[in-house]
């Protein structure tokens, strides 16, 4: 069964993409940590982060690499961290998260409230700062 993800590559649920690939698709999170959280998705349907090809993690590691540097320069936070947990959707991906203070939770479920024209804002910001 497709996941969430593999709709939202597919075109069937909108979303606030910031860049794409032939094999990435890197959106804004409906659910933020912090404003600019944003995944980094493999378009090839994989549950688990440790199961995709070789270069394809490589490839998903650059991807996200640009992306972060995009958040930086864009957002401005201290860092841009990383989660790989994979429990909340069976589809590989990576949650590029905008540290804005030292003592900043990055836990994924501690919420932050982001209004909709904020988010298509940041996505703009971002997607005009990535050069994939």
């Amino acid at each position: 069964m497709a996941t969430i993800f593999s709709k939202i590559i597919e075109g069937d649920i909108p979303c606030h993409k910031v860049a794409e690939t032939d094999n990435h698709i890197a959106f804004l999170d409906i659910n933020p940590i912090a404003e600019g959280h944003t995944l980094v998705v493999p378009k090839k349907e994989i549950d688990y982060f440790f199961d995709l090809p070789d270069a394809l993690m490589e490839e998903t590691m650059d991807v996200s690499k640009t992306i972060a540097k995009a958040i930086d320069e864009t957002l401005n936070p201290l860092r841009t961290g990383v989660i790989v947990q994979g429990l909340e959707v069976p589809h590989a991906h990576v949650h590029l998260i905008p540290l804005y203070k030292e003592n900043q939770v990055m836990a994924l479920g501690h919420n932050v409230n982001v209004s909709e024209d904020r988010m298509l804002e940041i996505k703009k910001q971002i997607a005009a700062r990535v050069d994939l």
